[in-house]
């Protein structure tokens, strides 16, 4: 995601905290972020084994209300909207008009009659423009609150407990992907059982007036602060997509195996949806050098796709990419992906990478690294 050179950097009302803690900046989408703090791989370790926090204010929010606005975000979306009870939020996608998306999107029911859309950061006026053009038939409102809102991930096996005591509400009784309001540190503010780790945890929505606050009080209960550095990598290792990697308007996005996503109902673009897709996303584990996005995946020295992203795991020690594979070579269980002109074995492995062990299983378990892909 490139910045425009002209514009200068946009900063998130946490800049300054930033700052103060140590963090190195980057540009990210046309924002200043903080990339890492202590180090990437221990701000990962600490979300993995504790909890960290990250300043997803970059992010957008869009507020949508009225009459028309279940009926509206039916049609925009692929998954369905109307299984959507107040105080619940849902992964969705935003279907383009010509195949692909225009983005992924998170959905959260504030109301009977109001949604609130988290999109991505680099998106924002993209996904406003391509809402309002199809807001016309529907009795509904829709409404940039981004500059309003700061959000802040607390990610990790320890995030609940070390919230609790400082929340109003039982933390305990809340269930993946509940939204609802209460009081943190005394802040009012909106909470949701939602993240992009791995990992348990809360997003926070926040006043951006108040966010400096609260953040300083999460590291004042020893939650790491991480940066976009560890978020990357925490997120491929769970095998989540990136907006602008695995996912774009060109890109079909049931080569992934999110076709959960999609429900049979009318919606946007849905005949670009339903025809074939001609790739399929994979997982890869190398054994000593990490793939980077873009380097050629081969099968028997023949190219027959490419990486889209691709790291050295800290929590299984070893390169891990996700790679875009011709569909009628995906499922091979052995590959090469040529780094620096040089071709390196690579094994098809199932996502996720990882995946947080359950209560009453032993620890982290480990993907069989020849298995075919779960779709």
């Amino acid at each position: 995601m490139d910045n425009q050179p002209d514009l200068p950097l946009q900063r998130t009302p946490l800049h300054a905290a930033h700052l103060r803690a140590g963090a190195r900046m980057v540009p990210f989408g046309g924002w200043d972020m903080p990339v890492s703090y202590s180090g990437v791989k221990a701000e990962h370790t600490a979300v993995r084994e504790r909890a960290g926090v990250f300043d997803v204010s970059h992010m957008g929010e869009f507020r949508v209300t009225g009459p028309g606005a279940e009926a509206f975000l039916q049609y925009v979306t692929t998954n369905d909207v109307s299984r959507l009870k107040v105080g619940r939020a849902q992964y969705n996608w935003l279907p383009g008009l010509a195949g692909g998306l225009v983005d992924d999107i998170y959905v959260y029911r504030a109301g009977e009659q109001e949604y609130l859309l988290v999109v991505n950061a680099s998106n924002i006026a993209k996904d406003l423009a391509h809402l309002q053009a199809q807001t016309g038939p529907f009795d509904v409102t829709l409404t940039d609150e981004s500059a309003h809102w700061a959000l802040l991930a607390v990610q990790g096996p320890q995030a609940e407990a070390l919230l609790q005591p400082h929340a109003d509400t039982d933390l305990g009784r809340k269930t993946k992907n509940s939204y609802f309001q209460t009081t943190l540190f005394g802040v009012p503010v909106w909470l949701a059982r939602t993240g992009y780790t791995g990992e348990d945890g809360f997003e926070v929505f926040v006043d951006a007036a108040q966010a400096e606050a609260v953040w300083e009080h999460l590291l004042g209960l020893g939650i790491t602060p991480a940066g976009l550095g560890a978020r990357d990598t925490l997120r491929l290792e769970a095998g989540f997509p990136l907006y602008g990697h695995e996912f774009s308007e060109e890109l079909h996005p049931l080569s992934s195996d999110y076709g959960w996503v999609v429900k049979d109902k009318p919606y946007l673009g849905r005949a670009y949806l339903d025809a074939a897709a001609a790739h399929k996303l994979v997982g890869l584990r190398l054994d000593k050098v990490p793939p980077r996005e873009g380097y050629p995946v081969k099968l028997n020295g023949r190219v027959v796709g490419r990486v889209t992203s691709g790291t050295s795991s800290p929590t299984l020690g070893y390169p891990i990419a996700i790679a875009l594979i011709d569909a009628p070579d995906a499922n091979a269980d052995q590959y090469e992906v040529e780094v620096r002109g040089k071709d390196h074995p690579a094994t098809r492995v199932r996502l996720p990478f990882y995946q947080r062990a359950q209560p009453g299983t032993t620890d982290t378990a480990l993907i069989p690294t020849n298995s075919q892909p779960k779709v």
